[in-house]
């Protein structure tokens, strides 16, 4: 499978919004417009890795957008966009990716469908990007009068993220240097590219001006959807140990858990049933066992991404319930402190959570004291929009 990296760019000053701050910091739905947009690529099944390009004065601005996302570390842009995609993308090239999406921070509603066409046309084409047909009469003016009807058969407005080949839209990009073009997809087009056309979205806009901002602001009174996850988990027995973690909890034991990070079954679980219920994939895309940097870590560190994937698309949690399947040790009297501590880390009321354990009657691995299983469901609540 391809590696695909999301190139979100967010160094413009955004000043037909307005004095105040750039507009992709600006508040939508209770959080920064670019957070909804980071959010929305950072838990796609598809993206491997988000990179922000951000100016140089606002690291303080991103830090508090990205807060929780499990982001590599921004990239300073350029004077003009143009600039700022070509060192998102030198930048990049360390990720190794085969494929990027180049995505513009001020646009917070691109839907999972989307970005899925963008990604599966260019199975046959070197970039592609979204755009919708021209529905409405144009005009040329000149002097305040009209000076001609331009025929809008063929026209279409162009969205992002518009995805390439990292290889071509880099080399493009090199070569395009200096030049003024206006998006990525121009970009490579001028270096000989073919690139196609997807079916765009309509509530995929750019947050241009204070009407922009004050539409977007009417898509969060929408209601509520509830959405539904389960997730399931098992670690084997070590031959000897203190103690295992269960949900946060650190339980006395005979043996402890074999896994690349804490082991702690319960928290993966639960951790997969909110990915799930959001559709984002699982623990493995967001945390690969295969990387050095997760190995012995507190899963603590895997919900807390999960729920702030959440929070960054303007849902919540409603509640999670987790299983713990085992003969030993006995989950009943840590249970209180099991449901206090998942509570802590996904930031919800201890009264949201439930945690019980079972056994299997002495039947199966875990009936043999080989292991232990986790099972977890979890409910939340996402905008409409989504």
């Amino acid at each position: 499978m391809a590696k695909v990296v999301a190139l979100v760019v967010a160094a413009g000053r955004g000043s037909r919004l307005g004095p105040g701050m750039p507009k992709q910091y600006r508040l939508l739905g209770g959080r920064p417009v670019l957070r909804h947009t980071l959010g929305a690529f950072a838990a796609h099944p598809s993206v491997d890795a988000v990179l922000t390009v951000i100016h140089a004065d606002d690291r303080g601005l991103y830090d508090e957008a990205a807060a929780g996302l499990a982001l590599p570390d921004p990239v300073i842009g350029g004077a003009e966009r143009q600039d700022s995609v070509r060192l998102g993308l030198e930048a990049a090239a360390a990720l190794s990716p085969d494929v990027v999406l180049v995505h513009d921070g001020a646009r917070p509603f691109v839907e999972a469908g989307l970005v899925d066409r963008v990604i599966a046309a260019l199975d046959g084409h070197p970039g592609a990007i979204p755009a919708l047909p021209v529905a409405d009469t144009l005009k040329r003016g000149r002097d305040g009068v009209i000076v001609e009807t331009v025929p809008r058969d063929g026209l279409w407005r162009a969205q992002t993220p518009q995805g390439f080949r990292f290889a071509d839209i880099l080399d493009a990009h090199r070569k395009a240097a200096g030049q003024v073009l206006t998006d990525d997809g121009a970009v490579l087009e001028a270096a000989g590219g073919t690139v196609a056309l997807v079916p765009g979205a309509e509530a995929n806009v750019k947050i241009t001006t204070m009407d922009d901002l004050a539409r977007a602001e009417r898509l969060f009174d929408r209601p509520l959807e509830p959405r539904s996850g389960t997730g399931f988990d098992v670690h084997r027995f070590a031959d000897h140990g203190d103690g295992v973690h269960l949900c946060g909890v650190l339980v006395p034991h005979s043996c402890r858990l074999e896994g690349h990070s804490d082991a702690d079954v319960g928290l993966h679980a639960l951790t997969d049933a909110i990915l799930g219920a959001i559709g984002a994939a699982d623990i493995g895309r967001h945390f690969p066992p295969t990387d050095a940097r997760w190995k012995g870590a507190d899963s603590a560190v895997f919900l807390a991404h999960a729920a702030r994937l959440v929070e960054a698309r303007g849902g919540r949690i409603v509640n999670v319930d987790v299983t713990l399947i085992c003969e030993r040790p006995k989950v009943g009297p840590f249970r209180a402190a099991m449901r206090a501590r998942v509570a802590e880390i996904l930031g919800i009321a201890a009264d949201r959570v439930n945690v019980k354990g079972t056994t299997t009657e002495r039947l199966g691995f875990t009936g043999r004291g080989e292991g232990i299983a986790a099972q977890a469901a979890a409910t939340v609540l996402l905008p409409a929009l989504y």
